[in-house]
Protein backbone atom coordinates (compact mmCIF):
# COMPACT_ATOMS: atom_id res chain seq x y z
CA UNK A 1 0.00 0.00 0.00
CA UNK A 2 1.68 3.04 -1.11
CA UNK A 3 0.37 7.48 -1.15
CA UNK A 4 -0.90 8.07 -4.30
CA UNK A 5 2.25 10.80 -4.06
CA UNK A 6 4.83 8.31 -3.68
CA UNK A 7 3.68 6.07 -6.91
CA UNK A 8 6.61 8.39 -9.32
CA UNK A 9 8.91 7.28 -6.72
CA UNK A 10 8.02 3.55 -8.09
CA UNK A 11 8.85 4.62 -11.14
CA UNK A 12 12.23 6.51 -10.62
CA UNK A 13 13.51 3.59 -8.96
CA UNK A 14 12.77 0.88 -11.84
CA UNK A 15 9.52 -0.80 -10.91
CA UNK A 16 7.79 -2.81 -13.45
CA UNK A 17 6.10 -6.08 -14.09
CA UNK A 18 8.00 -8.97 -11.72
CA UNK A 19 8.24 -10.97 -15.29
CA UNK A 20 10.52 -8.22 -17.00
CA UNK A 21 13.21 -8.44 -14.18
CA UNK A 22 15.42 -10.74 -13.25
CA UNK A 23 15.58 -12.12 -9.39
CA UNK A 24 18.71 -10.22 -8.59
CA UNK A 25 16.70 -6.98 -9.59
CA UNK A 26 13.63 -8.27 -7.47
CA UNK A 27 15.26 -8.59 -4.70
CA UNK A 28 17.04 -5.11 -4.91
CA UNK A 29 13.76 -3.73 -5.84
CA UNK A 30 11.96 -5.00 -2.71
CA UNK A 31 14.40 -3.70 -0.56
CA UNK A 32 13.73 -0.27 -2.33
CA UNK A 33 10.08 -0.51 -2.11
CA UNK A 34 9.60 -2.33 1.59
CA UNK A 35 11.51 1.14 2.67
CA UNK A 36 8.74 3.48 0.29
CA UNK A 37 5.65 1.20 1.27
CA UNK A 38 2.82 2.61 3.97
CA UNK A 39 2.22 -1.10 4.23
CA UNK A 40 2.51 -4.69 2.86
CA UNK A 41 0.92 -7.68 3.57
CA UNK A 42 1.75 -10.80 1.97
CA UNK A 43 -0.79 -14.12 2.02
CA UNK A 44 0.94 -17.58 1.75
CA UNK A 45 -1.58 -20.30 0.29
CA UNK A 46 -0.70 -23.80 1.01
CA UNK A 47 -1.00 -26.72 -1.49
CA UNK A 48 -4.15 -28.61 0.32
CA UNK A 49 -5.57 -24.63 -0.12
CA UNK A 50 -5.08 -25.16 -3.83
CA UNK A 51 -6.47 -28.41 -4.25
CA UNK A 52 -9.31 -27.82 -2.36
CA UNK A 53 -10.44 -24.63 -4.90
CA UNK A 54 -8.89 -26.67 -7.34
CA UNK A 55 -11.40 -29.76 -6.20
CA UNK A 56 -14.80 -27.91 -5.29
CA UNK A 57 -13.92 -28.66 -2.14
CA UNK A 58 -14.59 -25.37 -0.54
CA UNK A 59 -17.17 -24.27 -3.82
CA UNK A 60 -14.37 -22.18 -5.71
CA UNK A 61 -11.78 -22.46 -8.42
CA UNK A 62 -8.49 -20.91 -8.22
CA UNK A 63 -9.36 -17.59 -9.37
CA UNK A 64 -12.34 -17.36 -7.25
CA UNK A 65 -9.56 -18.15 -4.55
CA UNK A 66 -7.70 -16.21 -5.56
CA UNK A 67 -10.11 -13.35 -5.15
CA UNK A 68 -10.70 -14.59 -1.53
CA UNK A 69 -7.53 -14.42 -0.63
CA UNK A 70 -6.84 -10.32 -2.10
CA UNK A 71 -10.17 -9.17 -0.45
CA UNK A 72 -8.50 -10.55 3.12
CA UNK A 73 -5.32 -8.40 2.28
CA UNK A 74 -7.96 -4.87 1.17
CA UNK A 75 -9.60 -5.45 4.35
CA UNK A 76 -6.71 -5.96 6.49
CA UNK A 77 -4.90 -2.51 4.64
CA UNK A 78 -8.01 -0.72 4.37
CA UNK A 79 -6.97 1.46 1.74
CA UNK A 80 -8.89 3.65 -0.50
CA UNK A 81 -8.05 2.74 -4.12
CA UNK A 82 -7.04 -0.43 -5.34
CA UNK A 83 -6.06 -1.79 -8.84
CA UNK A 84 -5.44 -5.52 -9.91
CA UNK A 85 -4.49 -7.95 -12.23
CA UNK A 86 -7.69 -10.00 -13.16
CA UNK A 87 -6.82 -13.95 -13.58
CA UNK A 88 -10.38 -14.39 -14.46
CA UNK A 89 -11.61 -13.61 -18.54
CA UNK A 90 -14.72 -12.58 -16.65
CA UNK A 91 -13.42 -8.56 -15.51
CA UNK A 92 -17.08 -7.69 -14.33
CA UNK A 93 -17.80 -10.58 -12.60
CA UNK A 94 -13.99 -10.88 -10.49
CA UNK A 95 -14.75 -7.26 -10.10
CA UNK A 96 -18.67 -7.75 -8.39
CA UNK A 97 -17.12 -10.52 -6.65
CA UNK A 98 -14.11 -8.70 -5.02
CA UNK A 99 -16.46 -5.75 -4.09
CA UNK A 100 -19.43 -8.37 -2.44
CA UNK A 101 -16.92 -9.45 0.09
CA UNK A 102 -15.07 -5.70 1.52
CA UNK A 103 -15.42 -4.51 4.30
CA UNK A 104 -15.56 -1.20 3.09
CA UNK A 105 -16.40 0.88 -0.31
CA UNK A 106 -13.34 1.47 -2.02
CA UNK A 107 -12.61 2.85 -5.75
CA UNK A 108 -11.64 -0.34 -7.50
CA UNK A 109 -10.14 -0.91 -10.80
CA UNK A 110 -9.72 -4.58 -12.02
CA UNK A 111 -7.69 -4.93 -15.59
CA UNK A 112 -5.77 -7.68 -17.30
CA UNK A 113 -1.92 -7.23 -17.91
CA UNK A 114 -2.19 -4.57 -15.02
CA UNK A 115 0.64 -6.01 -13.52
CA UNK A 116 2.49 -4.44 -16.74
CA UNK A 117 0.32 -1.56 -17.09
CA UNK A 118 0.39 0.12 -13.42
CA UNK A 119 3.74 0.34 -11.33
CA UNK A 120 1.37 -0.04 -8.46
CA UNK A 121 0.39 -3.76 -9.57
CA UNK A 122 4.27 -4.65 -10.72
CA UNK A 123 5.49 -3.92 -7.22
CA UNK A 124 2.87 -6.62 -5.76
CA UNK A 125 4.30 -9.17 -8.65
CA UNK A 126 7.70 -8.39 -7.36
CA UNK A 127 7.05 -8.73 -3.91
CA UNK A 128 5.09 -12.07 -4.62
CA UNK A 129 7.81 -13.19 -6.85
CA UNK A 130 10.67 -12.25 -3.99
CA UNK A 131 8.39 -14.19 -1.14
CA UNK A 132 7.34 -17.43 -3.82
CA UNK A 133 11.92 -17.54 -4.37
CA UNK A 134 12.37 -17.63 -0.45
CA UNK A 135 9.87 -20.52 0.25
CA UNK A 136 11.46 -21.95 -2.73
CA UNK A 137 14.88 -21.93 -0.93
CA UNK A 138 12.90 -23.11 2.21
CA UNK A 139 11.82 -26.34 0.88
CA UNK A 140 15.23 -27.09 -0.93
CA UNK A 141 16.94 -26.68 2.46
CA UNK A 142 14.72 -29.10 4.08
CA UNK A 143 14.06 -31.55 0.60
CA UNK A 144 17.13 -30.76 -1.63
CA UNK A 145 17.36 -29.83 -4.81
CA UNK A 146 13.87 -29.16 -6.57
CA UNK A 147 14.73 -26.87 -9.15
CA UNK A 148 12.69 -23.53 -9.48
CA UNK A 149 9.24 -25.46 -8.98
CA UNK A 150 8.45 -24.85 -12.76
CA UNK A 151 6.87 -27.81 -14.79
CA UNK A 152 8.86 -27.23 -17.33
CA UNK A 153 12.14 -27.39 -15.45
CA UNK A 154 13.91 -30.70 -15.72
CA UNK A 155 15.44 -30.54 -12.41
CA UNK A 156 11.68 -30.14 -10.60
CA UNK A 157 10.68 -32.81 -13.08
CA UNK A 158 12.94 -35.09 -11.83
CA UNK A 159 12.50 -34.43 -8.34
CA UNK A 160 8.55 -34.92 -8.74
CA UNK A 161 9.10 -37.74 -10.07
CA UNK A 162 11.27 -39.65 -7.35
CA UNK A 163 9.14 -37.47 -4.73
CA UNK A 164 5.90 -37.54 -5.29
CA UNK A 165 4.50 -40.03 -2.85
CA UNK A 166 7.65 -39.47 -0.16
CA UNK A 167 6.78 -35.67 1.05
CA UNK A 168 2.98 -34.97 -0.49
CA UNK A 169 3.04 -32.07 2.20
CA UNK A 170 5.25 -29.99 -0.50
CA UNK A 171 2.84 -30.93 -3.55
CA UNK A 172 -0.28 -29.75 -4.83
CA UNK A 173 -2.08 -33.13 -6.05
CA UNK A 174 -4.23 -31.10 -8.52
CA UNK A 175 -0.80 -30.03 -10.27
CA UNK A 176 -0.85 -31.63 -13.39
CA UNK A 177 3.05 -32.36 -12.85
CA UNK A 178 2.26 -34.14 -9.89
CA UNK A 179 -0.99 -36.15 -11.52
CA UNK A 180 1.12 -37.11 -14.40
CA UNK A 181 3.81 -39.03 -11.53
CA UNK A 182 1.10 -40.27 -9.23
CA UNK A 183 -1.08 -41.73 -12.65
CA UNK A 184 2.02 -43.50 -13.41
CA UNK A 185 2.21 -45.23 -10.43
CA UNK A 186 -0.89 -46.02 -9.92
CA UNK A 187 -1.38 -47.66 -13.44
CA UNK A 188 -0.88 -51.02 -13.94
CA UNK A 189 1.16 -52.68 -16.97
CA UNK A 190 -0.19 -55.60 -19.29
CA UNK A 191 2.75 -57.76 -17.31
CA UNK A 192 0.42 -57.42 -14.22
CA UNK A 193 -2.88 -58.24 -16.01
Amino acid sequence: MFEEEDIPKLIKIGVKDSKLLTHKKRIELSKKIKKLAKKIEVIKVTPSEIDDAVNGNDGLNLNWLEAKKTVEIINKLRPDKVILDCPSPNLRAYKERILSYLDKKIELIVEHKADFKYHIVGVASIIAKVEREKEVEEIKKEYGNIGPGYPSNSITQKFVKENWNKHPEIFRKSWSTFKKESNKKNQKSLEEF
